[in-house]
């Protein structure tokens, strides 16, 4: 655990979570409140969010809105401003996910770039300056996906909106490098295959956790510990997919650029087999 992380992830500082009431989000807000961080929770499900903050051991604001609405971000930060006069960190973590294809209707592309993005560009303009001007240490951790980095095909407007997430963060990492020294950092959190109400809702068989998954809490424990590292990419593992497979993916996509393979080559019929046997080989 590094000393300056160690000042941020502290008792009596303020964690900012968005889509707070689901989930990881849910996760990571007890785990911080576990920490005895003070908490400003923000979900479009009001109702949720207030069973929450009965749950949670510690002074919680909560404000009810989309994280798409910068209105709504704007009222989180005033209140949280005004009631703790603190942010050292703010999670970036509402999202959903409908599918849209490449040539779907862009109106159906919206909503979903919208959250999936534009949420987070939202929160970062809201919240950055403030915690720039506040001269604490403090930490900006965005949800990325696996599918923004390997980008598999079936669901194209998450894939575009999650790898848009993850150039943005790089690029936030590297100005507040330059504009403060290290002093607020960004990272980047990418889940592995996780239980949450998003992955329930996409499966037909309902409530039942498949062994692959990994749950919530599995999820934030090897993120905490990766953040209080300093790690920019915090690539989570799952029970199905180790750290190796991962890079090897990464790798993978990364090379078809580099040797001019067919986009996607990894599910195209003439490289499925090759990529299969490269994993397997494992070098």
């Amino acid at each position: 655990m590094s000393e300056r992380m160690n000042s941020i992830v502290a008792p009596g500082r303020v964690a900012v979570i968005t889509g707070a009431a689901k989930g990881i989000g849910l996760a990571i807000a007890r785990a911080l409140a576990d920490r005895g961080m003070k908490l400003a929770l923000l979900d479009l499900d009001a109702d949720a969010l207030e069973d929450v903050t009965s749950s949670l051991d510690t002074d919680t604001l909560v404000v009810s809105g989309d994280v798409s609405d910068i209105s709504a971000l704007k009222r989180l930060q005033d209140e949280t401003a005004s009631r703790f006069g603190d942010v050292a960190i703010l999670v970036n973590n509402a999202g959903i996910t409908q599918g849209a294809g490449p040539w779907d209707d862009p109106a159906k592309w919206r909503r979903q770039i919208d959250v999936n993005f534009g949420g987070v560009l939202a929160a970062q303009h809201v919240f950055v300056p403030y915690m720039i001007k506040a001269a604490r240490p403090s930490a900006v951790v965005n949800l990325g996906s696996k599918e923004g980095i390997t980008t598999p095909p079936g669901n194209a407007v998450y894939s575009v909106a999650k790898a848009a997430v993850k150039v943005l963060t790089e690029q936030l990492s590297h100005e507040l490098l330059k504009e403060t020294g290290g002093r607020v950092s960004a990272h980047l959190l990418v889940p592995g295959y996780t239980w949450t109400p998003m992955n329930i809702a996409l499966k037909p068989q309902g409530a039942i956790k498949p062994d692959e998954a990994w749950t919530a809490e599995q999820l934030v424990e090897y993120f905490l510990a990766r953040l209080l590292d300093e790690d920019f990419y915090i690539i989570c593992p799952d029970n199905a997919v180790t750290p190796e497979i991962d890079a090897r993916r990464i790798r993978w996509a990364a090379d078809d650029m580099i040797l001019n393979r067919p986009a996607l080559s990894r599910w195209h019929p003439d490289w499925m087999d090759k990529f299969a046997a490269w994993l397997k080989a494992g070098h």
